[in-house]
């Protein structure tokens, strides 16, 4: 578990990247320069939050914003929810097809909230063929894209969990690297501590594997749930983030072929915080999907459900703001 929180994530140095670039794709390899890079072994917070502590009944949203391109249009889609927390999956910072910007921070301004972010992977490259298009260089100047937290209340503690470090995305022998997407790093999942009137609740941000099928993402999950009961062994605990569920599961990429969900029901969590229906949509970068599936999903413990829903990620002009409609829940602590 990584505990290290910073300010500032420190950039990839040119001997660093040249270190990657001349690497043999193996997992080893992978472990020695994930090991290496401070930043993919820190969690960043920042941001200004405008409460001390939640109420005893919260909303918490989780959404994939697809490298988030929209991070103010994003902030305003949610006023109709008004969430006290925030899981995203899939935010870049310094990217070229995001024009650089730490679209984390940005999000969490535009909502006056704190953030944590981490890095799931650094990119070495600057995306697939549909967003070369929106790159405003030619270059990135960090290649980071993770997974954030943000809240209406200051955390009391964070930390990190990485679900694999194989390199499934890097290492040749994983059975998984794509040329198109070259990069360094693998799923991981944000923990965080913030305190309600009625004591800490433990809200989590997940990303687990695309490229893998139902076996793999069970392992990702039982890493994270057994991180989980070491972070707080007790509480409640909000779990939300694109499961993938069903991905790579040809012929009908059934969700209900996944076994994570019994998983986490043998080990005290409800599903019922996921409203029906599925989550995917067409959009900038994902322009014509073959399939809708429904990949995102929020998870709790020690709660209870009050009310939730799946809102569009279409905004009021018609834009898409994501491939992924966005999952939220309403929950008591009571």
């Amino acid at each position: 578990m990584i505990t290290d929180v910073r300010t500032v994530l420190e950039p990839v140095s040119e001997e660093q990247r040249a270190r990657i670039l001349s690497a043999p794709r193996t997992a080893d390899a992978h472990r020695q320069l994930l090991n290496g890079i401070p930043a993919m072994n820190a969690v960043q917070c920042g941001g200004r939050a405008q409460r001390d502590r939640l109420p005893s009944d919260i909303t918490v949203v989780a959404w994939n914003v697809e490298r988030c391109l929209f991070p103010e249009a994003c902030a305003d889609h949610l006023e109709p929810i008004k969430p006290d927390v925030v899981l995203l999956s899939e935010v870049d910072n310094g990217m070229a097809r995001t024009s650089q910007r730490h679209t984390t921070e940005s999000f969490a301004d535009a909502l006056s909230m704190v953030y944590a972010y981490g890095v799931e992977f650094h990119e070495l490259g600057l995306g697939g063929p549909t967003e070369l298009p929106l790159c405003t260089d030619d270059f990135n100047v960090l290649g980071w894209h993770g997974n954030a937290i943000l809240s209406a209340v200051p955390f009391d503690r964070v930390a990190m969990v990485r679900l694999d470090d194989h390199g499934h995305w890097f290492a040749g022998d994983s059975g998984a690297s794509d040329p198109e997407q070259p990069r360094v790093g693998g799923r991981m999942a944000l923990l965080a501590e913030l305190p309600t009137e009625k004591g800490p609740i433990t809200v989590v941000s997940t990303h687990l594997e695309s490229n893998a099928d139902a076996p793999h993402r069970h392992r990702q999950f039982d890493i994270l749930l057994d991180a989980i009961d070491d972070f707080a062994p007790s509480g409640p605990v909000v779990i939300g983030g694109d499961l993938n569920t069903g991905n790579h599961m040809p012929p009908d990429f059934d969700w209900r072929q996944e076994t994570l969900f019994s998983l986490a029901e043998s080990r005290g969590y409800s599903w019922e915080f996921t409203a029906e229906g599925t989550t995917t949509r067409p959009s900038l970068i994902t322009p014509h999907p073959d399939r809708q599936m429904k990949l995102d999903w929020i998870a709790g413990r020690g709660l209870r459900c009050q009310e939730c829903g799946i809102r569009t990620s279409l905004s009021d002009a018609g834009q898409p703001l994501s491939d992924h409609d966005l999952v939220w829940a309403a929950v008591s602590l009571d």
